[in-house]
């Protein structure tokens, strides 16, 4: 008899605690929800609390949640679609460019840029001076390195289910610096000499904030338009002040500019 009525006893609290167990919403201003989540669609969840009839269902959208812990500890997780890197599973994440009209301007500038997560990437560009078409008859050869950080705009506001049309596509601000380094011939006048040529060495560098425009196409094409602006020095007193990846004004006036227009094809 006494073991029949230890049994019983146990069984009530076994239903006692099963019936206060709950699940436990965590929103992502921390605020927490207790109750016991009914359904998971693709938008919102339903859940209904201890203080309600059963049948009274709340929902709450997916976009608030941190995450949502069960009665049994289990726990699952939530992200924004927006900002998600499994909604842009199947985008290319790799991109190699070209600057398309900097042959014309006396080198040839390649870049690389790869996407860390929704929203940011990083780009390296590398600058061979001297391959191109040498306008200035300077026989220029050398090189410059640029590396920037790439902020992609989203959107003033978002709608439900929202996400970028391609993880490397949209405008951005790209924060940036570079260094170059080259040798070129450059005029002299000599009033008892005449003209001659001297060889110099420059070395040269900036800090700017590009600002631009990538499209993709077909997750396998892309052009990206970008202009910059910043500082810069050189140490050839600012002449001549193209030094083939930017524009420095002077070391008096050490304003920089920049520009180009690239296309890259994207790869995994």
């Amino acid at each position: 008899m006494k073991k029949s009525v230890s049994l019983i006893v146990l069984a009530l609290i076994f239903i006692a605690g099963a019936a206060r167990a709950q699940d436990i919403i965590m929103k992502k201003n921390k605020e927490l929800i207790k109750c016991k989540v009914k359904e998971i669609g693709l938008d919102e969840i339903k859940y209904s609390l201890p203080d309600y009839p059963a049948d009274v269902l709340f929902s709450i959208d997916k976009d608030d949640i941190d995450k949502i812990v069960f009665e049994n500890g289990k726990e699952m997780e939530f992200q924004q679609k927006m900002s998600n890197p499994a909604t842009y599973a199947e985008n290319k994440k790799n991109l190699l460019k070209i600057d398309f009209l900097s042959p014309l301007t006396g080198n040839t500038t390649f870049g690389y840029e790869r996407s860390l997560r929704p929203g940011r990437s990083y780009e390296v560009n590398l600058g061979i001076i001297g391959l191109g078409v040498d306008v200035s008859d300077r026989n220029a050869g050398g090189a410059f390195l640029k590396f920037g950080y790439k902020l992609i705009k989203d959107p003033d506001f978002y709608l439900r289910g929202m996400r970028y049309a391609h993880i490397l596509k949209g405008g951005y601000i790209k924060p940036e610096i570079a260094l170059g380094l080259y040798g070129h011939d450059e005029n002299y006048y000599d009033y008892y000499y005449d003209d001659y040529q001297k060889r110099e060495t420059v070395f040269s560098g900036t800090v700017q904030l590009v600002f631009g425009k990538q499209w993709v196409f077909d997750n396998a094409f892309a052009v990206d338009v970008f202009a910059g602006v910043g500082y810069g020095f050189s140490s050839n007193d600012g002449y001549p002040n193209y030094h083939f990846g930017y524009t420095i004004a002077d070391n008096s006036v050490p304003i920089s500019f920049s520009s180009g227009l690239k296309i890259g094809y994207l790869f995994k």
